[in-house]
């Protein structure tokens, strides 16, 4: 693609060049259509799937989000396994949306919503969070787009976020750890491949109290 278009780029200039390939998920082979322009077109990025493999079950329903959906497999995944919730696929690239939403359609799935970050309504609150998020976007930006999200997860509800450890996870780990308190943990949950999974929990209010067994 030109040096000056990236995945995260709004409207790519390069070629759009669809191509059909065949990718694991939510447990089986699917045939998707991916294009020039967006994050990883010929296959499964490796960090999602160190995500997929670590990441804890999915509640099953609520709103779900996906930050930074690229072609969509965290979010078609996500629309998979748990049918009755309704997934919120975000991108600023109209064409991985696009793709997102043409995914979805072949795959028959009705409870994915594609669509730009200003068109989340700003009452909706998330059961959980999954994301291989676009570290490459810098890390201002990257840190604006966390102080966005994090904080509109429910009540002891988890973001699980992909990061490649020589592209700043521990340091991420260590900011998040600053900024998401009171009520919120940071934790490194598994670590593979050179990937690290950061889990970040929302606590109730008041906090989970203690239990207190029987003597």
């Amino acid at each position: 693609m030109p040096s000056s278009d990236h995945y995260f780029s709004a409207a790519p200039a390069s070629a759009e060049n669809l191509r059909t390939i065949t990718v694991p998920l939510a447990g089986r082979d699917r045939e998707v259509t991916t294009a020039g322009g967006v994050f990883s077109p010929d296959r499964l990025d490796t960090g999602t799937a160190v995500l997929f493999a670590n990441m804890a079950p999915l509640p099953p329903s609520g709103n779900f989000l996906d930050l930074g959906c690229g072609w969509g497999p965290i979010s078609l995944t996500m629309a998979l396994s748990a049918p009755h919730a309704t997934i919120w696929a975000v991108d600023v690239n109209e064409r991985a949306l696009d793709l997102t939403r043409r995914n979805a359609e072949s795959l028959g799935l009705t409870n994915v919503n594609a669509v730009k970050p200003e068109d989340v309504p700003d009452d909706v609150v998330f059961t959980t969070i999954r994301s291989n998020p676009p570290i490459r976007v810098g890390k201002s930006e990257l840190h604006s787009m966390l102080e966005r999200w994090i904080p509109r997860l429910d009540e002891r509800s988890d973001a699980w976020l992909v990061v490649q450890r020589n592209l700043g996870s521990d340091s991420l780990q260590r900011w998040m750890a600053s900024v998401f308190t009171p009520g919120f943990s940071v934790t490194r949950a598994a670590t593979g491949k050179g990937y690290r999974i950061l889990k970040v929990r929302r606590h109730g209010t008041p906090p989970t109290a203690p239990i207190v067994l029987p003597e």
